[in-house]
């Protein structure tokens, strides 16, 4: 697989990541180890450097216990020899052996990551939910002890109310602790209440924007025109429920765009999402090679002033 042109490297801390991070939940759910392979080399192949995942992915699944997607991509790096041109983000707080924030559990999460990795330190390590059962200060201060210790190069935080990330970073402050450097957030085409509070704390805190959900369940790549085509898969229920009016106004401006460049409406909906304030890189996932294709070709997608205006117009409720 070939990306027509370079990609711009985006640095965040000291981190260089390609504009566009690879979801590792299909891997061990959708996706086997030998298709999880394919798509982790054709990623590497066409530049990308950034894989996301989780402790818990996937442990929803029947006969999973979580972590399979760290294990999966632990030995493909280890097969691969390319530990150190990677960078690999992943969370704590949601595995069923590891739920919650509290200091220990922050602590023995990692370690346990590390090892299904197959690394010595995790490149960004995210607080994954909310745990309001464990003082903000320990939380953040077991995160701050990791990097201390190297097992650990940067911080992150996901599904954070506005409110507790203030918190967060008071607590930071007070605590001389080190600062988290990325958030990760839903947000879309379809989903913006981003924009409403999260994106200014994002200015204001220098977060790294990295928004999963970036395709809407996969309303935003077009597959779903009708009440007809939920199919089988996981999440076409979620991906219908946007096919209201605005849902295909939206369509309709990104089909024109789409057309405008001979690209997909998966690739302008990623780029559309990259090129807004705060975000780095969009976090998609595929299942197949196939469909890697169109993800990776909105890292490289430049969209106009006026398309941009449009496709935000469309999507205003």
């Amino acid at each position: 697989m070939t990306v027509a042109s370079a990609a711009p490297i985006t640095t965040i801390a000291d981190l260089d990541v390609f504009p566009l991070s690879l979801g590792g939940n299909v891997f061990g759910w959708t996706a086997d180890r030998d298709a999880s392979f394919a798509i982790l080399d054709a990623f590497a192949e066409a530049g990308g450097n950034l894989i996301d995942t989780a402790d818990a992915y996937s442990s929803w699944v029947p006969g999973n216990e979580g972590g399979e997607s760290e294990t999966i991509i632990g030995e493909w790096l280890a097969a691969r020899g390319n530990r150190d041109r990677m960078v690999v983000a992943t969370k704590v707080s949601h595995h069923p052996q590891f739920m919650g924030l509290a200091p220990d559990n922050v602590r023995t999460g990692a370690e346990a990551s590390l090892k299904r990795l197959g690394t010595d330190r995790i490149d960004i390590y995210y607080a994954h939910y909310d745990d309001a059962s464990v003082p903000l200060a320990d939380a953040v201060g077991a995160f701050s002890q990791l990097v201390d210790d190297g097992l650990v190069r940067a911080i992150g935080i996901s599904n954070f109310s506005p409110e507790r990330i203030d918190e967060w970073f008071r607590v930071t402050a007070e605590g001389g602790f080190h600062r988290a450097i990325a958030l990760q957030p839903e947000y879309n085409l379809v989903e913006r209440g981003f924009e409403d509070a999260l994106q200014p704390r994002a200015e204001k805190y220098g977060l790294g924007v990295f928004p999963y959900y970036g395709l809407a369940s996969g309303f935003l790549t077009g597959k779903y025109r009708s009440r007809n085509d939920k199919g089988g898969s996981p999440r076409g229920g979620r991906a219908i429920g946007y096919l209201d009016e605005r849902g295909e106004r939206v369509l309709s401006a990104l089909d024109e765009v789409a057309a405008a460049h001979d690209a997909s409406v998966t690739s302008v909906s990623l780029a559309w999402l990259r090129l807004q304030p705060t975000v780095v890189a969009p976090i998609a996932s595929a299942r197949t090679v196939e469909q890697l294709a169109d993800l990776l070709a909105s890292a490289t997608l430049e969209l106009t002033a006026e398309e941009l205006q449009a496709l935000t117009a469309a999507s205003v409720r």
